[in-house]
């Protein structure tokens, strides 16, 4: 077992992961754990843009009324003002870094890079590049990180756990490389950024969505998690049952989208007068009730009316997928449905990504900040990977000012000489396997039937009811492993021995973790008795006064038993 020790320790490299390892690397050793699947992540497939004031027509408490009026009151305005009045300074961070905005073609543009409008925006503020803003940042600060010495990157570790020492201070991170041993990363500082919890559900608009792994293990060490079931649906993701998730960007509304429903009538100028243009919450009830009432099962997002030599300037990345799965959106509406986008909750942090566990941080989507609130406006999400990874680098980088010390000792430190018995997956029944991949498939299933876009006290319940048997049918493929394997399972180093004692399998784990935060995420959802932003209830379809961000912990779920 190998427990190498580094200044800085971050989990997750997309957007905020990349940022805070480069602002970091000129003066602290920072071990980046990026998994291969982080390629396919949310950053990467963010098509829209960042939202920032950088146009002269714009102004910074523009910028802040939008966003409080779209989170619908539960913004924290301190973080929402911290957030806006660092954007300009992170968007010129990129320009500077070389990230290939857009330039605006109209050579008496205010502004040299081209701006879009989305939802909720009331000024046209989205730096973009093209319609693969996620991709183009992703790329730029990846071969960035890769050429820089100080950062050792471990691309073959999938982290299970947190660790702390016995004065509860997170000194490190333990999970299994390919071979499946165990590994241990210690390190002064640990720096959670591996997404939210889209993955909790069947339709998401990313490939590989975590299920809020991370927001669990921080979690398990004491963290705090706030407002979990808010969860933000983007109303536009190519319908395509056969083919995987694929998002078609909020800037297709922006730059004058019309959505029709199966009789081609456009309706959302019906229901709310900003149209296409609201706030994504209505949309994706507006859209979420025509497909109630229809029977193709999704709605048409139309840009034709654009033109063609629009369309390719704005929209490149889109029209060549659409066009490999058979759409020619220049003359052809895209059929699209809602699907799980962003968490708005998270594991609570202040202005510097510092959270309730001493030397634990977390920044980008896994982050409750309070800039988001009931809602997340369209485009600020890499704005807020952005201004708090650097805010927590500026803050690390004040830490190594002051006297280092070594980590303290782990509760439990294992023998860098012993090594742990590798548990391959064909040791594992194959049976089992398909078990534990049932139990998540049925997982999503019940969070997108009775915990997405439209909630009732009946669904809730009928969603704890099912997570409860989820649970201990998970709890029973492991207790019937115990004697499976006995000589690995003597071996105190086993990387499948849980704290509890029972077998476990890297997905076990990780599927449990996933099966906490979803009855947490219905347990918030049945404590808010009101309908506000992405959370509403039929139920309780009124804003209730004096309402309050909700705040979970894993005793909610006592008695509850490690898998």
């Amino acid at each position: 077992m190998s427990s190498p020790t580094s200044d800085v320790l971050v989990i997750g490299g997309g957007v905020a992961g990349l940022t805070l390892a480069l602002e970091v690397a000129d003066h602290l050793s920072v071990t980046l754990v990026r998994p291969a699947l982080d390629d396919q992540g949310a950053s990467r497939w963010a098509q829209g843009g960042i939202a920032a004031v950088l146009s002269p027509d714009d102004d910074l408490d523009a910028h802040v009324r939008d966003t409080l009026i779209a989170g619908d009151g539960l913004c924290d305005e301190q973080a929402v003002r911290f957030t806006v009045t660092h954007g300009p300074d992170a968007i010129q961070w990129l320009i500077d870094n070389g990230v290939p905005f857009t330039p605006d073609p109209d050579p008496s543009a205010r502004y040299p890079y081209h701006l879009t409008r989305e939802g909720g925006h009331n000024a046209r503020r989205i730096i973009h590049a093209d319609d693969a803003t996620g991709r183009a940042v992703v790329d730029t600060l990846y071969e960035k990180v890769t050429s820089h010495p100080n950062i050792t990157q471990r691309s073959d570790l999938t982290i299970l756990h947190l660790i702390s020492d016995t004065t509860g201070r997170c000194i490190g991170a333990e999970g299994v490389d390919q071979q499946q041993h165990q590994q241990t990363l210690l390190a002064k500082h640990i720096v959670l950024a591996t997404g939210g919890a889209s993955g909790l559900y069947r339709h998401t608009t990313t490939p590989s969505p975590s299920s809020g792994e991370g927001m669990v293990m921080a979690a398990e060490l004491g963290a705090k998690l706030m407002n979990l079931e808010f969860q933000q649906f983007h109303p536009t993701c190519l319908f395509d049952p056969e083919g995987p998730a694929f998002l078609i960007s909020e800037a297709a509304r922006g730059e004058g989208g019309h959505l029709l429903n199966e009789a081609g009538h456009r309706f959302m100028p019906d229901i709310d007068s900003r149209a296409e243009l609201a706030p994504r919450d209505v949309v994706a009830r507006a859209i979420d009730s025509q497909i109630q009432q229809s029977s193709q099962g999704h709605v048409w997002l139309d840009i034709s009316h654009l033109g063609a030599s629009a369309i390719r300037h704005h929209f490149p990345t889109i029209l060549a997928h659409c066009a490999s799965r058979g759409i020619d959106i220049t003359r052809q509406p895209i059929p699209v449905v809602p699907a799980a986008h962003y968490s708005c909750g998270g594991v609570a942090t202040d202005q510097r990504g510092a959270t309730h566990v001493t030397n634990l941080y977390a920044v980008g989507e896994i982050a409750y900040t309070g800039l988001h609130g009931a809602n997340r406006m369209a485009s600020n999400s890499l704005l807020e990977c952005l201004v708090y990874a650097r805010s927590c680098a500026k803050h690390l980088l004040t830490q190594k000012k002051r006297a280092q010390t070594h980590p303290t000792v782990p509760k439990e430190t294992p023998s860098d000489t012993q090594k742990a018995i590798p548990l391959p997956d064909q040791q594992w029944p194959p049976s089992t396997l398909e078990a534990l991949a049932t139990i998540r498939s049925e997982l999503r299933a019940t969070m997108s039937q009775h915990v997405s876009i439209v909630r009732s006290n009946q669904g809730l319940k009928a969603a704890q009811h099912k997570l409860n048997v989820l649970e201990t049918q998970l709890n029973d493929i492991l207790n019937s492993l115990d004697g499976v394997t006995d000589s690995a399972k003597k071996s105190s180093n086993n990387a499948f021995e849980s704290t509890a004692g029972k077998r476990s399998h890297p997905e076990s784990v990780r599927l449990q973790q996933a099966l906490w935060l979803a009855k947490l995420t219905v347990l918030a959802a049945l404590q808010r008795h009101e309908s506000r932003g992405l959370h509403y209830s039929l139920d309780w379809p009124e804003h209730q006064e004096n309402t309050a961000a909700s705040e979970m912990s894993l005793e909610q779920l006592s008695p509850r038993t490690m898998a």
